[in-house]
């Protein structure tokens, strides 16, 4: 079947780094760190079923062999060939243990995203092997990247199955596949991030990672001998803007959608205006570039949830004195949990929900009014996600530190909920009004009207992948319309 794979060859495009960190030595005891999971020791004769951890991720990540792959790069980096040799040797074993449609074979193993992972291992691999076991799995991994039925177009899974095809064609002298590749990821970069730099799979982290892997893809083209299309040079650029404005003032991006909220964003451009509305559906604001004390918000709008976003339309979160205060319950892991769940749900986020009303999923929100100036913003957004109207107007002035939230619902009644981060606790509260505090002397006051109904309740509030910790929602009185202020008083006075 693949008798011209082994016949025709070009040149082996490695871009081993890549590949995720590893301990080889650990990797070549047979011990590997997937997911953030603890170490599984694989042995010697490996079973591709298993999944100790019983997490999704993990599984998928085993057949990446990503993992292997710094085996490759460890040998080309010292020229010690036992780890060239155990990286020869479990690819084989994987390839023998895992023939596509056999019986008994993970589902993982042929997993679109996990080809598409694999298959640039199997190319830095056969730099240094060449077996016509390998060659023809290369092969097969190279029909399965071009068949159009399993390409995933405007999604960073599509850009990594682009970047495989890309070198395996290369590799077996494909020219068609090749082109098809660049083709393929300029056209999906364009419908992935729109002018403005906005990623529409709804969470900066997944900015972060489509920006990194269109680095890959760009060096990969160069290597190729293709012309590098400037289209896709321009949506990557574009792109910093947006990762830049969704990171906070401590480095960290905003947890919107599936981000979790300890993920970084370092390197990035600081510059333009300190607010910036994407019409994908994103304020970001801030009172100053590169201050750590500076104020920082977001807002959420636009198309209804997709791909990676939460259902967190109307959301706000809120960032004074070096510090998270309002923020999202975030994102926890891909499994498939209440509490997962729960966090794509709007009641995991700072809105306000009509009193007896039934949600509506995917629901757009337009921005109906932004006026911005240099000390004070404010904002209107409205939808009907409830069925009823309901709006949102936020207020935010820098030079006496507060925000102002104004809700309210076209019929009946509503309340807002409001997350605070792990790090504060309740010192007092009474008429509407909500005081919280951490050890450092830090305070903030949220102030509500009306005020009486008011609660006070405990949540559960993702603090990184898989991991949790308990915070605090207020959740206003029920009312037609509710006014919600939060006053930041920092280490340093009042205000921010």
């Amino acid at each position: 079947m693949f008798w011209r794979a082994r016949t025709t060859s070009g040149r082996a495009i490695c871009l081993s780094d890549q590949f995720p960190w590893a301990k080889v030595e650990e990797v070549m005891r047979g011990l590997v760190t997937l997911a953030g999971r603890p170490p599984v020791q694989l042995g010697t004769e490996i079973d591709w079923t298993a999944n100790p951890h019983g997490n999704r991720s993990w599984a998928l990540n085993l057949h990446t062999l990503r993992w292997l792959g710094r085996l490759v790069a460890e040998y080309e980096r010292s020229g010690e060939r036992s780890c060239l040799d155990r990286a020869a040797a479990v690819a084989d074993h994987w390839m023998r243990a895992n023939p596509r449609g056999g019986a008994g074979v993970s589902p993982w193993a042929w997993a679109e995203h996990a080809i598409a992972l694999r298959a640039p291992v199997l190319v830095c691999l056969s730099e240094h092997v060449h077996t016509p076991r390998l060659w023809d799995s290369l092969a097969e991994h190279g029909e399965l990247l071009a068949d159009p039925g399993l390409y995933r177009q405007g999604h960073n899974h599509g850009l990594d199955q682009d970047i495989a095809l890309l070198v395996v064609a290369c590799r077996l002298g494909r020219g068609r596949w090749r082109d098809l590749a660049v083709r393929r990821m300029t056209a999906s970069a364009e419908l992935a991030v729109d002018a403005q730099g906005a990623l529409h799979e709804q969470a900066p982290r997944y900015g972060l990672y489509v920006h990194r892997r269109l680095g890959v893809a760009l060096r990969a083209i160069r290597e190729s001998g293709a012309e590098v299309p400037e289209r896709l040079v321009a949506r990557r650029r574009a792109l910093e803007a947006y990762v830049a404005h969704a990171t906070q003032p401590d480095g960290r991006l905003v947890p919107i959608g599936d981000s979790p909220a300890d993920a970084r964003a370092d390197g990035f451009p600081h510059e333009g205006p300190a607010v910036r509305v994407f019409d994908g559906g994103y304020v970001f604001g801030r009172s100053a570039w590169d201050d750590p004390e500076s104020a920082y918000y977001s807002i959420r709008f636009g198309p209804g949830r997709r791909l990676h976003g939460h259902e967190d339309h109307l959301g706000v979160t809120y960032f004074a004195g070096g510090r998270p205060i309002l923020v999202e319950a975030g994102f926890h892991s891909y499994e498939r949990t209440g509490y997962a769940d729960w966090t794509r749900s709007p009641e995991a986020h700072n809105i306000p929900v009509p009193t007896g009303a039934t949600f509506r999923p995917g629901t757009a929100t337009r921005l109906l009014d932004a006026r911005v100036g240099p000390g004070h913003q404010s904002f209107e957004l409205a939808d009907d996600a409830y069925g009823v109207r309901r709006t949102r107007r936020v207020f935010v002035t820098h030079g006496s530190g507060m925000m102002a939230v104004h809700d309210r619902v076209a019929s009946g009644t509503l309340r807002s909920l409001w997350h605070f981060d792990p790090g504060l606790k309740v010192l007092s509260r009474g008429d509407g009004a909500v005081v919280l505090g951490d050890d450092t002397g830090f305070r903030v006051t949220l102030l509500q009207f009306p005020g009486e109904g008011q609660a006070v309740r405990p949540a559960l509030i993702s603090t990184g992948y898989l991991r949790t910790a308990e915070s605090v929602t207020v959740l206003s009185p029920e009312a037609p319309g509710v006014l919600t202020t939060v006053i930041p008083h920092t280490r340093h006075g009042s205000g921010t």
